[in-house]
């Protein structure tokens, strides 16, 4: 029985859904102050930058969505490399990486070779969240850091587009193992950030499932022509941009989501009760939103003597 089990679990390992060797207390002897060490460097980049919060959040998203929670993210590019820094859902839109820099600097100082970037990336997102006003969760901890990273992949449809349709949305989130509530959940970290014109640009104006003042609106720091003020930003969540909340989901009620990927959650669809129901609830969905984001970080991660523990979280070990 012990062998069938053992095996069973080796092969959901292999699928991405056995996380048995990720835990809340992984570093408890070898690192105990980890937790600790990294919070006030979250908390002093976040004061300093509201928008960092959501950066570092989309970074663990980012990151788990592309070969699952490896750090692969992190990787620079190098003259016979090509990271996924560059891949377009990242390329001038991922951000915050100096400050995973900053933390691991301190990080390394306390427990050198320990603690590895993916972990940190997972830390980093619920401090973020936890700072700005949203739900904390016991963080699972044992990832190891990817060789490797997949530009093809980041590429490839595997992060989810902001023109992605309804389907398009459940199915990328199922592919990595994800629900529908998950994916519903997940997408309220849109109560923080910004976007950027090129990505909204086409729902203010051409859909016709937005409020029209609110598309009159965007469209006063987004010109309609493709290539003018492309990199001009509005708040993601038009209410409180800087607070994590349910107004979000408040938002698309009211037709005001600011992408078409935002929207298509609530627009006469089977997602249209889950988004009425965190719209009405908070504390439904900060459980939800708590216990999606550790179903996330449980994609796929390199444990035991996979990969490494990466002394830079932009380089490989050489």
């Amino acid at each position: 029985m012990a062998i069938i089990t053992v095996v069973a679990c080796l092969l959901l390992l292999m699928s991405g859904s056995c996380s048995a060797q990720l835990s809340t207390n992984f570093y408890s002897k070898t690192c105990p102050k980890v937790l600790s060490v990294v919070k006030p460097v979250v908390r002093s980049a976040v004061s300093k930058e509201k928008r960092m919060g959501a950066s570092l959040l989309r970074l663990h998203f980012h990151d788990c969505f592309v070969n699952g929670c490896d750090g692969s993210i992190l990787l620079d590019d190098t003259s016979s490399f090509t990271g996924e820094q560059t891949a377009r859902p990242n390329n001038k839109s991922a951000r915050g990486f100096n400050v995973i820099d900053d933390i691991k600097s301190t990080v390394e100082q306390v427990c050198p070779g320990v603690v590895s970037c993916a972990d940190i990336l997972a830390i980093a997102a619920r401090d973020s969240v936890e700072f700005l006003g949203g739900p904390s969760w016991n963080v699972k901890l044992g990832r190891r850091d990817s060789k490797t990273a997949s530009f093809s992949g980041a590429n490839g449809g595997r992060i989810p587009a902001p023109s992605s349709s309804l389907s398009n949305l459940i199915s990328t989130f199922q592919a990595v193992g994800l629900s529908v509530k998950d994916m519903v959940a997940l997408s309220g970290s849109h109560t923080i950030g910004q976007a950027r014109c090129v990505q909204f640009r086409p729902h203010v104006y051409n859909d016709t499932n937005i409020d029209r003042s609110f598309a009159t609106t965007r469209q006063g720091s987004c010109p309609s022509k493709i290539g003018s003020g492309d990199q001009n930003l509005a708040p993601l969540d038009l209410q409180s941009p800087t607070a994590f909340d349910n107004n979000y989901y408040k938002n698309l009620i009211s037709k005001k989501g600011l992408l078409h990927s935002d929207q298509e959650l609530h627009n006469g669809v089977s997602t249209d009760s889950l988004v009425e129901t965190y719209s009405k609830n908070p504390n439904t969905f900060f459980s939800d939103f708590s216990a999606a984001m550790i179903k996330m970080g449980d994609i796929s991660p390199l444990t035991g003597s996979n990969g490494q523990i990466r002394k830079n979280c932009g380089k490989v070990n050489p």
